[in-house]
């Protein structure tokens, strides 16, 4: 199970080398999260509901039989992707080492990457069958936390409890902006304020060891994380998500990694086309591997 920026060092073509560097650059989670490749168009798993039991024994007693509870799961890949044309006039015009092609195919990659990025927390099949849902439809019960009925400012125990909401350590605390000075203010204010370091070499801040994972534009241009929410009569309020990224945990599901296509000049106009291309999607198989608290005001 490799990120996507590993497989990637497997793949010799340039062309999508260099998209996969812009998909793990702009997006924080496709930079950590790991992928496994599947058979097929779906994927099923089972997640873990109850352990079974178990017993002492004294000499010639039987054990009660017991058999742990596991729930069947199917993800369905989507497919996300697009074609850029650009004119070969303009790649004949062009001078210097402005490579105006390889500009707008980093504007498609970005685009993509960014579309991912946004539904992973607000993809919903029932308003659009076509992609995959989301953290906030797939988060509930215990995994859903509130900073209060009608909203609240983020304290220190809110993001205890968050991070203690999930099973072990999280890779990641998901947030805007606004949201991550605050959390760097109260963490600096105690000592808590950790360094360290992506899989790409950058330094990265975070609370007690947890890294920061920034969530900033969509491909439209607006917040992903905004201060949009309502909670209560408070309609102004944004979300943090823990996340704990592997195989057993939170992972990415894909037929292969991102592909990239020269496909040439296209019959209908003289302009050369790439087409980007990506069967994907992403799993939950514990049921404590994310959680979400909702409900947090501006400070």
């Amino acid at each position: 199970m490799l990120t996507i920026t590993e497989w990637a060092k497997l793949n010799p073509d340039p062309l999508t080398s260099g998209v996969v560097e812009i998909f793990a650059t702009e997006n924080p989670v496709l930079a950590a999260l790991p992928f496994i490749n599947i058979a097929g168009n779906a994927y099923t798993y089972n997640r873990e509901d109850a352990l079974p039991g178990v017993a002492f024994r004294g000499f010639n007693e039987a054990y009660v039989e017991s058999t742990g509870v596991v729930n069947p799961l199917t993800e369905t890949l989507t497919i996300l992707g697009g074609d850029s044309d650009f004119d070969v006039a303009q790649i004949a015009m062009q001078t210097g080492d402005n490579d105006t092609r390889a500009i707008h195919d980093a504007m498609k990659a970005k685009a993509a990457t960014l579309t991912w990025l946004r539904t992973f927390f607000d993809g919903d099949t029932s308003v659009n069958p076509k992609e995959f849902d989301g953290l906030n439809r797939r988060l509930a019960g215990d995994q859903v936390l509130s900073a209060g009925t009608n909203g609240g400012v983020l304290e220190f125990r809110m993001l205890d409890e968050l991070v203690d909401a999930v099973r072990g350590t999280p890779s990641m605390l998901l947030m805007n902006k606004t949201m991550r000075r605050t959390v760097r203010a109260m963490a600096r204010s105690m000592g808590a304020l950790t360094i360290t370091t992506d899989q790409l070499g950058r330094e990265l801040e975070g609370y007690a060891g947890v890294p920061f994972g920034l969530i900033e534009e969509d491909e439209t241009g607006a917040e992903i994380l905004a201060f949009d929410e309502a909670q209560g009569t408070a309609n102004a309020t944004s979300s943090i998500y823990a996340v704990r990224f592997g195989a057993d945990t939170l992972s990415g599901i894909q037929t292969k990694p991102i592909e990239v296509r020269d496909l040439g000049e296209v019959d209908d106009k003289p302009a050369l086309r790439t087409r980007i291309e990506w069967y994907s999607g992403y799993v939950i198989k514990h049921p404590r591997a994310a959680a979400r608290l909702k409900g947090i005001k501006a400070a």
